[in-house]
């Protein structure tokens, strides 16, 4: 099967609550104000004309400043979000990258955890029950298998997440970022892995800041501001679009990354 991910016009608005800004003193009533001023439910338009066709073999590169719309775009690709406007056309399993602790259960076992997340994940659970032992092995949890979510530490729910996220090859690999903490150890070994999947991918699609990275990787790119796709192409010139747009030189960037 060739895989493909399409954006047809895609665009998302949401509601957010807003109230006019009040002087200090007056904040003072803000219990009063919430009688009878209620916060207003207004929309915003987060994401907006949004159109490109990947097929088997292509890496997409998602840039923009902080705030340009990458990280819900991204959501919206793995099916997070459902679009406002237009649709994704998707053929191929999708696999995210993105919050490796979303949908953990904080009372469960770590154990009972890999379960409901891999049946989340779209796993059934016969399949879910042939990597419980790998995804503990690679997450260096196997002697806590029986113990609670909430007697781990942050590190160790990353490493979590981060092996029950990747314990199974899908056809489109959607990521934001690259993994960079951790300890040193895991770090490198996680590293291995994304890699492998990635070469194991039909499609990529990844948000990073990175020149060097995005270079490495990519064969294609869009850029995002404001929520509108400033250039979708080839990596390179949409990177050199990109910084033009930051107003730094290509061989500046590169230096600060």
């Amino acid at each position: 099967m060739n895989a493909h991910l399409n954006a047809h016009s895609v665009g998302l608005d949401i509601p957010v609550f807003t109230q006019d800004q009040r002087s200090v003193r007056a904040s003072l009533r803000l219990f009063l104000r919430a009688a009878f001023e209620p916060p207003r439910r207004v929309t915003r338009t987060i994401l907006d004309g949004i159109d490109f066709k990947l097929s088997s073999g292509d890496r997409l590169g998602i840039v923009g400043r902080n705030g340009s719309g990458k990280s819900t775009l991204l959501k919206v690709l793995v099916g997070a979000y459902g679009p406002s406007r237009g649709h994704i056309e998707v053929e191929g399993e999708r696999q995210g990258l993105l919050n490796l602790s979303l949908g953990f259960n904080q009372e469960a076992t770590i154990v009972e955890n890999i379960m409901l997340r891999g049946i989340a994940m779209g796993l059934r659970p016969a399949q879910v029950s042939t990597i419980t032992d790998e995804v503990l092995e690679f997450a260096e949890l196997g002697e806590k298998a029986g113990h609670r979510l909430r007697t781990l530490s942050s590190g160790q729910r990353m490493r979590l997440g981060f092996a029950l996220a990747t314990a199974v090859q899908h056809e489109i690999l959607i990521m934001d970022e690259w993994l960079g903490t951790g300890d040193a150890s895991f770090v490198e070994k996680a590293k291995v892995r994304i890699q492998s999947h990635v070469d194991g991918a039909q499609i990529v699609v990844l948000a990073s800041h990175s020149f060097s990275l995005l270079r490495s990787v990519c064969n294609k790119a869009i850029l995002l501001e404001g929520g509108k796709m400033m250039a979708f192409g080839d990596v390179n010139p949409v990177l050199e679009q990109y910084a033009k747009l930051l107003k730094t030189p290509m061989a500046v960037a590169e230096e600060d990354e």
